[in-house]
């Protein structure tokens, strides 16, 4: 299982893009729930954040092992979320990978996971 919490820069002047992509995820979520499938994603969750005029998204996500990438994917929405993070997210900032130094997920939901 991988726990992971990477931190990526948009663009500036793309907030407000930034906006209709979470606008959009959030209204398609029946459908982003079917591409997780394939990815063995078992939590993603996307926070926003601006700190001195930059803003920077945060993915979270509990994936298991041998799942698809979402650039792999042939779903309509995630090639729609695909072309949402080419035009939002800053290509020179290099991802920040936030260090996993605890994990509490209780034994009944990691068996689950599997």
């Amino acid at each position: 299982m991988n726990v992971e919490l990477t931190k990526f820069k948009v663009k500036k002047g793309k907030s407000q893009r930034v906006d209709e992509w979470l606008k959009f995820l959030n209204e398609n979520m029946k459908d982003v729930l079917i591409t997780l499938e394939d990815e063995k994603m078992f939590v993603e969750t996307i926070f926003r954040e601006k700190i001195n005029g930059d803003e920077y998204l945060y993915w979270y996500s509990v994936q298991g092992e041998g799942g698809q990438k979402v650039e792999q994917s042939n779903h309509w929405i995630d090639k729609k979320h695909l072309e949402f993070w080419g035009e939002c997210i800053d290509e020179t900032f290099k991802p920040v990978d936030l260090k996993t130094e605890v994990v509490m997920i209780p034994e009944k939901i990691r068996k689950s996971m599997i």
